[in-house]
């Protein structure tokens, strides 16, 4: 069983699988966000608070968790092809940016 901090979790955790932290908090990681599976909180979107930095979490997967991950590929997909593009755009601004003046300015 691998442990991890938060924000390794949020990096490791893939569409439909659950997190949990020793004491038994568990979310889970749906289309619509890192989502809260029991407890008062329940079907709520995880706030990131200070006290959850201190915590350390399993990722696990089950049944219940699989019908979410159902559109892991064609999610994870639109995730890759979105931080293409930011990369991309960010990357053109870059180099215009560092293009010369004086070519810029012509013979």
């Amino acid at each position: 069983m691998e442990w991890y901090t938060f924000g390794q979790m949020l990096m490791r955790i893939r569409l439909g699988q659950k997190a949990v932290t020793p004491d038994g908090r568990t979310v889970i990681r749906t289309s619509g966000g890192l989502v809260w599976q029991e407890g008062r909180l329940a079907g709520a979107v995880v706030e990131i608070r200070d006290y959850l930095f201190s915590d350390i979490w399993t990722i696990t997967q089950d049944e219940e968790s699989l019908r979410e991950a159902a559109d892991r590929e064609m999610h994870e997909r639109r995730e890759r092809e979105m931080l293409v593009n930011q990369y991309e755009e960010a990357r053109q601004m870059f180099l215009e940016r560092r293009k010369d003046p004086a070519e810029e300015a012509g013979p």
